[in-house]
């Protein structure tokens, strides 16, 4: 399937903004607490600019486009959602440097399609940084009968969570790190 440019609704035709970054963004915002109107407001125009929210006559029908074009034209299925072994924020670090050693890819530099970008994640090696943390948060520890074995994976399994939660600075450290940054003048990401 070609990657789509555009939907077309009773004859009016919609430009997509296809970069990955706004998929991404739509998605989290997709997943957010909130008014789900407002939400779905927020998507439209991110996906279709000004003509996404202008004509409340197609919104409805622009938005299941827009969960289309989000899920790469798969239809979600119904029943038991798996247990997420991948977080976008909090894996980003690993997605980048999985998309440089099996790409040669700078995908905080590239401008990508989100059907390519999503493609590409799905098709990044085992050897990939990323999958190796996802293997890991997936490992089942019954399977392992040396307790230092075990004890080292759980170890593992603990660092990498998706449920961990961010270390909290004293105001005193987050200074001392805004300094840091003031003086060497390195961008914060």
């Amino acid at each position: 399937m070609e990657n789509p440019e555009y939907v077309v609704i009773d004859g009016t035709k919609y430009k997509i903004n296809t970069d990955y970054r706004v998929a991404l963004k739509c998605n989290e915002i997709a997943q957010e607490d909130g008014d789900e109107r407002e939400r779905a407001l927020t998507i439209l125009y991110l996906l279709f600019g000004d003509e996404g929210i202008d004509n409340t006559q197609h919104q409805e029908r622009l938005l299941k486009s827009a969960l289309k074009y989000l899920s790469c034209g798969v239809e979600a299925k119904e029943g038991k959602q798996e247990e997420p072994d991948m977080d976008i924020k909090q894996d980003w670090k690993y997605i980048v440097a999985s998309f440089r050693s099996d790409y040669g890819i700078d995908i905080d530099k590239e401008k990508m399609h989100w059907w390519t970008f999503y493609s590409l994640l799905c098709g990044l090696t085992n050897e990939s940084v990323l999958n190796r943390v996802r293997e890991i948060r997936t490992i089942d520890l019954k399977e392992y009968k040396d307790p230092k074995q075990k004890e080292k994976i759980k170890k593992l399994q603990e660092f990498y969570s998706l449920k961990r939660k961010p270390v909290e600075m004293t105001e005193e450290q987050r200074r001392s790190v805004e300094k840091f940054y003031e003086l060497t003048g390195i961008e914060r990401k």
